[in-house]
């Protein structure tokens, strides 16, 4: 039998019909809105009706510093969830939506891969149900009626050189990052500079994510801060009266979108926040639901532990209640290799000491999973055919050292079957004791809260603010958005804000350039490096491959 692709293995498989996967998950038919036969959005008033049933275990999947020989931390998710149901488990499995960005840029399809995938992956991968179009629309009606106030007299008396809003679109467009618009004379609007983010880096992603119904997303969306007064004071949504048709722009998208992994597994895909520029996870009333149908729900936060992981805690765990029950970190012997200095086109030759030097990454992310987090994890070494036994020895060694286990994951190639072995260590550490706790007092300074994550978690020596950082921060201080949590916008390449580090630095600080307030969200983004809200193309974009057939069958896709 020849190689499949992800996709080939997709198109092949026979899908359930929607409502079974539903009925399997406890889903009464009342509460779906299909679209197609394959996929549905649940009513949130599911929620309320499984108010008095109790939660399962929750269990989040997280991956070491990620390198361009890929770790698999949605491949892994899905298997684990499939992995459960094979030993008997009532699991249920939520993930993120992926982004058109890099769907057409450099990652391909993110939907899981080989067997353990979620479909169906071309939709999924493409239009899905319209969330994100929702919520760019969303962004752009507040940005619409922003720049309409100001051309209508501007009663407010809105600065028009510090508006902090920008214009969203879910693609990689390097030319939208900075523009001049409003040209061409006094009826086509007031000349301003402006840009794009990339939908997945708008607050209105954070603010759908992060919300428990149309109520308090009507609320979060009204505290949206858009720019400043020439006074100085903030402006918001609600003072511009856009929060009820943004969420009336909404009120489907916050829905969460039921489907199925390869092998039926109810899967809820909902939302899609990046970690390194935002916070990493799919939607609360997600994870909600996925807890109140499964006895153990697998979730993953976006990138390494250091960042999606951390925001995880740090911000979705504190806003929601939700606590994890274990954690498995995702890893390769090639990508740990990496991390000491192999190149890529050298990864597929054993070489022990080269990961030997590339292991302290895994460790770092451990210990700051058992040890700053507080709960308890197992490694889930994804399998290679180059992979030698020597080199999965050392692996396994070196964890038991710290008291963790390491389970061979082999879900790429054999499904729920190849999980087996990490469904029977997360399901014996779900019982383990468990010492949760946040990497910081909510109520500390904003600099005090940034020195814990970089000392914490990325142990560095500290954070260094720049001059605009440091009048960003008294400003953000005086209006009292300091008890925020932090999302801190980071590089995904490496513990520190400078990507080219790898492994586990040392002696390094974490530089922040800028400190945004994201009210609406609840929380303050802290800008390193050269981080930017919206990505470029690579020179040689995934969409070059990506075709359709006269029968509508997509090719290229991953």
């Amino acid at each position: 039998m020849g190689f499949k692709s992800d996709i080939e293995i997709a198109q092949a498989c026979e899908k359930q019909k929607i409502t079974a996967i539903a009925a399997k998950a406890g889903i009464d038919e009342t509460y779906l809105e299909p679209y197609g036969s394959d996929k549905a959005k649940v009513d949130c008033k599911l929620l309320r009706d499984l108010a008095d049933r109790p939660d399962g275990k929750l269990i989040l999947v997280t991956a070491i510093t990620p390198t361009p020989a890929g770790e698999g931390k949605t491949t892994t998710s899905v298997g684990l969830a499939d992995g459960l149901r094979r030993i008997g488990k009532n699991a249920v499995v939520a993930l993120r939506e992926p982004s058109l960005g890099p769907v057409f840029g450099v990652k391909g399809g993110a939907a899981g891969g080989g067997y353990a995938q979620v479909v169906p992956m071309e939709d999924i991968n493409l239009h899905f149900t319209g969330d994100f179009h929702a919520i760019g629309a969303a962004n752009n009606l507040l940005a619409a009626m922003l720049d309409n106030h100001i051309q209508q007299g501007n009663r407010l008396g809105i600065d028009p050189k510090n508006i902090t809003w920008k214009r969203a679109v879910d693609m990689n467009d390097r030319q939208l990052r900075h523009i001049v618009d409003g040209l061409g004379g006094r009826m086509q609007g007031v000349p301003r500079e402006d840009g794009f983010e990339i939908t997945v880096a708008s607050e209105v992603m954070a603010v759908l994510c992060l919300s428990d119904g149309i109520a308090d997303l009507k609320e979060r969306l009204g505290r949206i801060i858009v720019g400043y007064t020439y006074a100085g004071e903030p402006v918001t949504a609600h003072d511009l009266h856009a929060e009820g048709a943004m969420a009336a722009l909404l009120k489907d998208a916050i829905k969460p979108n039921l489907v199925q992994t390869l092998e039926g597994t109810p899967a809820f895909i909902h939302g899609g926040p990046f970690a390194n520029i935002a916070h990493g996870c799919n939607s609360v009333m997600a994870t909600r639901m996925a807890l109140k149908l499964g006895d153990y729900a697998v979730t993953e936060a976006g990138f390494a532990a250091d960042l999606g992981a951390e925001k995880f805690i740090d911000i979705k765990c504190r806003m929601s209640g939700l606590r994890p029950s274990a954690v498995v970190i995702v890893a390769t012997v090639r990508a740990l290799k990496y991390h000491g200095g192999v190149p890529k086109a050298e990864l597929n030759g054993e070489n022990l000491e080269a990961l030997e030097k590339g292991l302290p990454n895994l460790l770092q992310h451990v210990e700051n999973v058992r040890n700053v987090y507080g709960v308890p994890c197992v490694v889930a070494l994804n399998e290679f055919p180059t992979d030698t036994k020597a080199e999965l020895d050392m692996v396994e060694a070196k964890c038991a050292e710290l008291g963790v286990n390491v389970a061979l994951s082999e879900v790429w190639a054999k499904g729920g079957e190849g999980g087996r072995a990490l469904a029977e260590e997360v399901v014996r550490l779900c019982e383990q004791p468990n010492r949760f706790g946040f990497v910081y007092d909510v109520n500390d300074s904003i600099e005090e809260k940034l020195n814990a994550i970089c000392t914490r978690v990325y142990h560095a020596d500290g954070v260094t603010l720049d001059a605009n950082a440091k009048k960003q921060l008294a400003q953000l201080t005086e209006l009292g958005f300091d008890k925020l949590p932090i999302c801190m916008a980071k590089t995904q390449y490496s513990f520190s804000d400078n990507a080219s580090l790898l492994g586990a630095p040392r002696g390094f600080r974490v530089t922040v350039r800028n400190l945004k307030v994201c009210a609406g969200a609840g929380f303050l983004v802290a800008l390193t490096g050269d981080i930017m809200t919206m990505p470029g193309l690579p020179k040689v974009p995934a969409a070059e491959k990506i075709d359709v057939d006269e029968n509508g069958v997509i090719s290229g896709l991953f």
